[in-house]
């Protein structure tokens, strides 16, 4: 029996890129400190992991200096992306950043912890409409309960969205749950694309039995509800705020094993394999 894999042209939608501190400083108030996770590492992440594309998602520890992103995104050429963060100050320079390699915002509460529904719309309303013209979408990472609260609230959208890891249901949430069903009838409706990414945000920090069946279950839940609206990434290099670390300290990256694996059982079948890790990669992102 032949071993499933990724078809060509797959594409990791969640990666970040970690360069050297002296060329790429991160901002004072940062929530964790990851250690270097260069543009080398990922090229070898991919080619351990059959992967033919990435997007590059700038991470909170930049704050809104996105040198590190682009840079490894202009390394790429064709196969590379990026997802940056700016602050409204940006306007004149968003046509520069989409000639880089930009085709989409990151809008990042969970990390700063703001969970205020409000905030969530407010921000989507502001940079969908900034971003349309451009054809990118906007990023959002929210927890459930911000994010289910939002979605009532969400007037009609101009670029589309895109929910971080799994909009943030934790495993083993029954998919009846009200805030799931508010997150799948979004994804359904086409008006937001789910990122499988980053499983291990989901499940407690000691994993129960199930729990990656749960995930399972769930990834199978979004698929069947909209494949169009599906998109994996892998969340490389793990970044990880180790327990008794402070914010300024270098915590470890996870050790994640079986990236692949877990996809192939989440997308099973080859036709949804080609969708999820193709060609919606490719339409999102303008490969």
């Amino acid at each position: 029996m032949t071993e499933a894999t990724f078809p060509a042209g797959s594409c990791d939608c969640h990666v970040h890129v970690i360069g050297p501190a002296d060329a790429y400083p991160m901002v004072d108030d940062r929530h964790y400190t990851p250690g270097l996770a260069s543009h080398d590492d990922l090229l070898a992440h991919l080619a351990r992991n059959g992967l033919s594309r990435a997007v590059i998602i700038q991470p909170s520890v930049y704050g809104t200096d996105n040198r590190c992103t682009l840079d490894s995104v202009r390394r790429l050429g064709d196969a590379g992306r990026a997802v940056a963060v700016v602050d409204d100050r940006i306007d004149p320079g968003l046509k520069e950043l989409h000639a880089a390699g930009v085709r989409g915002l990151r809008v990042n509460v969970e990390s700063a912890g703001a969970r205020d529904p409000q905030r969530i719309v407010d921000a989507l309303v502001h940079w969908t409409g900034q971003v349309a013209p451009l054809g990118w979408h906007v990023q959002v990472y929210a927890s459930l309960t911000a994010l289910a609260a939002a979605i009532p609230l969400l007037p009609s959208l101009p670029a589309p969205i895109v929910l971080d890891h799994f909009a943030m249901v934790p495993a083993g949430t029954p998919l009846s749950a009200l805030d799931v069903m508010t997150v799948l009838g979004l994804v359904r409706d086409g008006r937001a694309y789910i990122k499988l990414s980053a499983a291990y945000r989901i499940m407690p920090v000691e994993p129960l039995e199930g729990d990656a069946t749960a995930v399972a279950r769930l990834a199978a839940a979004f698929i069947e509800a909209n494949a169009e609206r599906v998109l994996w990434g892998s969340d490389w290099p793990h970044t990880n705020r180790e327990p008794g670390k402070g914010p300024l300290e270098v915590s470890a990256y996870r050790k994640i094993a079986g990236l692949v694996d877990a996809a192939m059982a989440w997308m099973p079948d080859a036709s949804v394999r080609q969708q999820v890790m193709v060609d919606n990669p490719a339409r999102l992102y303008g490969f």
